[in-house]
């Protein structure tokens, strides 16, 4: 290819990245930026046949230069990213927590109204078991024998279907306002009632010490998260029953942004519940060492809470400087 019938084929292209070099820092939408990541894929390959071919020529030099211009602009757009995902773990998610604390609390309630009324139903009798939890489930547990082979478990298989079920169920309690709260208030308290209903049958066998030694390491984390994800969702749907001034379009517009943000920060949370549920809780450790893991996290999430109010009244404060 000559030089000329290079640079009239490819001129549209170096334009276009000249403009979105010049867009990007104003218009971060994900259309402009798979645009500009495209446009820089293509005036990159088109550099690197400039440099086998026309080493010399004015145009490489032009397109060397395009090229670092679009290559810092895009560094500087990843690096912003990392800013405001950082922003958002270490301060916004505490924000939204604390603006909602109520709704939180509520679904806190609810999962254990359904937890207690269970929990004394098969203390009473244990044969409520059978009627409360699913036949198989209910066939699935050996109070006698919990714990006695953590050989026998898969951690990483049974990790990793632990964090989907999970995240599955705070996907639904979120999603759940969009019935106006009803599927949310289902979901908490059913899942109330599996455990009540389970740690009533270890209770009725005096082995409740080996049953939450096996629950409480990964279950404060993953229940704060549920009730979290509770939370969003009967916040929801309260915004949808009982609109106010504006809408219910626009309600469930807004609320719609912050359960999915809430959602969005409970996953890490399911992660780690997860993880300690795979490999810590089976494992072949003391019960005391369990419930020291319990004690743990708990103490990192308070420290967690305690951190991010911190750190948000430290930057609205400096905002209210600037």
């Amino acid at each position: 290819m000559q030089l000329n019938q290079f640079i009239k084929q490819h001129r549209q292209d170096w334009e276009r990245l000249e403009k979105l070099i010049n867009q990007l820092p104003k218009q971060k939408s994900s259309k402009i930026i798979e645009e500009f990541q495209h446009t820089y894929q293509k005036v990159s390959r088109q550099l690197s046949y400039s440099q086998t071919f026309f080493p010399n020529e004015d145009v490489t030099n032009y397109l060397n230069e395009l090229v670092g211009k679009a290559h810092n602009i895009l560094y500087q757009s990843q690096h912003s990213s990392w800013k405001q995902a950082y922003h958002f773990i270490s301060s916004k998610f505490v924000g939204l927590l604390v603006e909602q604390w109520k709704a939180i609390m509520i679904a806190m309630l609810l999962f254990c109204f359904g937890g207690i009324a269970s929990f004394f139903a098969v203390v009473e009798n244990p044969a409520h078991l059978y009627g409360i939890l699913p036949e198989n489930m209910a066939q699935s547990f050996d109070p006698e024998s919990l714990g006695e082979d953590p050989a026998a478990v898969d951690a990483p298989v049974m990790s990793t279907e632990i964090m989907i079920n999970n995240i599955r169920v705070g996907i639904l309690a979120f999603a759940g306002g969009i019935t106006f709260g009803l599927l949310t208030v289902y979901v908490l308290i059913y899942n109330g009632i599996i455990v009540g209903a389970i740690a009533g049958l270890f209770f009725n066998y005096s082995n409740s010490y080996v049953f939450w030694a096996y629950i409480v390491p990964h279950g404060i984390i993953e229940l704060v998260a549920i009730f979290i994800a509770g939370g969003a969702g009967l916040l929801m749907g309260y915004k949808l029953f009982v609109p106010g001034k504006h809408s219910r379009g626009y309600q469930l517009k807004t609320q719609t942004i912050r359960s999915v943000q809430l959602m969005l920060g409970t996953i890490p949370l399911f992660v780690i519940a997860g993880t300690i549920e795979g490999f810590i809780t089976p494992a072949d450790i003391s019960l005391e060492m369990k419930y020291a893991v319990a004690v743990t996290t708990a103490i990192g999430l308070i420290a967690y809470m305690i951190i991010g109010h911190f750190l948000l009244r430290k930057r609205a404060l400096q905002q209210s400087t600037v």
